[in-house]
């Protein structure tokens, strides 16, 4: 069967080509395509574990199966994004005056904003305080790999995600998501492509602290349908 693979950036210079229809044995997944350009570009082993996969425009895994006529995208770590884009896990109080002020820039048309605070009452019960606590390896890891599926999604200029972890105070900012674009709809698209991915995928967990008791959030299973780790998932 026939797909088509296209390559961006260093990639594409490593590899001379923009695009290329590769030949592959019928029922043939993402690893045997990825085996198949090791061989012939050792380089590529220095992107492995950064690449970010899209099959027919959908973020994939290495073990997804393809199909003949399939379109998949290799994209290696967004350009200029550990100068421009910010991405952290902090425990220090989030000053989001400060991501705006190094976010905006002339070509910027729009700029949208996403600031998740602690409220002092949450299921009719009086709020103290949160503690998020994370995997913090994996979850920097996919800050990055959601910063490089934005950027293939939607035409952004520049982004900031950040989330709060140990114990936040009522009032206090725990998630900040901003995003600039030239016009408003992808800004907005990709603001609210983030916090539900943070929701949903990210390794970070929340405990709510009340004046009557403490519990977990109640969480989702994480969108790799793995079992999450104790406790709830924020």
């Amino acid at each position: 069967m026939q797909v088509k693979v296209l390559f961006f950036g260093q990639l594409r210079e490593i590899v001379g080509h923009a695009e290329q229809i590769l030949e592959l044995t019928d029922g043939a997944s993402i690893n045997d395509l990825m085996a198949h350009y090791r061989r012939l570009y050792p380089r590529l082993e220095n992107f492995l574990s950064s690449l970010a996969i899209f099959r027919n425009q959908e973020y994939t895994h290495t073990s997804a199966q393809l199909q003949p006529g399939d379109e998949v995208a290799l994209l290696p770590p967004v350009s200029g994004g550990d100068e421009e884009d910010i991405f952290e896990l902090t425990h220090e109080p989030i000053h989001t005056e400060q991501f705006l002020g190094q976010l905006k820039a002339q070509a910027d048309g729009a700029l949208v904003t996403f600031v998740g605070t602690v409220r002092k009452r949450s299921h009719g019960r009086q709020t103290c305080y949160l503690e998020y606590e994370a995997y913090e390896p994996v979850a920097r890891k996919k800050l990055h790999e959601l910063g490089t599926e934005i950027r293939a999604r939607f035409p952004i200029n520049r982004m900031v995600l950040v989330h709060r972890l140990g114990r936040v105070g009522v009032g206090e900012t725990c998630v900040f998501i901003a995003v600039a674009a030239a016009h408003r709809a992808p800004a907005f698209d990709a603001c609210r492509y983030a916090i539900e991915y943070l929701k949903h995928s990210l390794p970070i967990w929340k405990k709510e602290y009340f004046v009557d008791g403490a519990v977990w959030a109640e969480g989702e299973v994480l969108a790799s349908s793995e079992p999450a780790p104790t406790g709830q998932k924020s």
